[in-house]
């Protein structure tokens, strides 16, 4: 895969970001690609579905799973906007996933080479190849006006709620 495609399968990737944040979800979204085509699309859902494991990949995962009609993703990439939680690591490492290519790092719960690597650990039965830094800086920008948003939103909401004091 040349590097026009995977910048543009990684905008695809984006454009799901931007839905899931238009629903007020946090902006990470994620496509499988098979043999040049998208297989499996997914943005978080984890606040409006309230579970707590409805991330972008798992969503895409998922999707392309019942499109190919089983679990095993081999010949099959992964493209998210922010670098795999270990959930997500776990998920990519059991559907058989080829390679996860990834936009901004997460310093928080990021492995794919931030906290940790679970993706290419020799001692798991499958590796998944790791290409990081896909169009980070518009990754990591969504992610960094959506929360600069909700702290706006917070303190606008602490102002309202604060007492006037009587002189």
């Amino acid at each position: 895969m040349d590097r026009e495609q995977i910048e543009d399968y990684m905008g695809l990737a984006l454009a799901e970001a931007r839905d899931a944040a238009v629903i007020g979800e946090v902006p990470i979204g994620a496509v499988v690609v098979h043999a040049g085509q998208v297989i499996g699309r997914g943005h978080n859902l984890r606040e409006h579905a309230q579970d707590s494991t409805l991330h972008a990949e798992i969503m895409a995962i998922q999707e392309a799973c019942m499109t190919l009609h089983t679990w095993r993703l081999e010949d099959c990439d992964l493209f998210v906007t922010l670098e795999p939680c270990p959930m997500c690591a776990g998920a990519m490492i059991n559907s058989r996933l080829r390679t996860c290519y990834f936009g901004a790092p997460d310093p928080k719960a990021g492995m794919a080479g931030t906290l940790g690597n679970l993706l290419t650990d020799a001692r798991f039965n499958h590796q998944v190849q790791v290409v990081a830094g896909v169009r980070q800086d518009e990754a990591a920008a969504l992610l960094q006006d959506f929360f600069r948003g909700i702290r706006a939103k917070r303190k606008a909401n602490r102002a309202r709620q604060t007492p006037l004091k009587r002189v």
